[in-house]
């Protein structure tokens, strides 16, 4: 139980340093990034805590939640390469 206290902490101290990277990036791109890695951070989270708790539930959420921040990766990186959502 002790390793995932320590992976706890660790996955709390880089989710600090995302968000200070999303509130000051100096681009979209790198508030883009950060949120990814946010998105990758709390699917990884879920994941813990599924491992501590013994419940099931908690991998299916991180795994919907892994979906969609890939599919909101993409539009984003879309909508900033083309300044549109979706092309016609």
């Amino acid at each position: 139980m002790i390793e995932l206290l320590i992976f706890a902490v660790g996955y709390a101290f880089l989710a600090i340093l995302n968000f200070y990277r999303l509130a000051k990036g100096p681009t979209a791109a790198d508030r883009m990034v950060a949120g990814d890695s946010m998105d990758i951070l709390v699917t990884c989270g879920l994941m813990l805590y599924a491992l501590f708790s013994g419940r099931g539930i908690y991998l299916d959420i991180a795994i919907i939640s892994a979906m969609l921040g890939i599919i909101d990766t993409m539009l984003v990186g879309r909508y900033l390469d083309r300044g549109r959502w979706l092309d016609r």
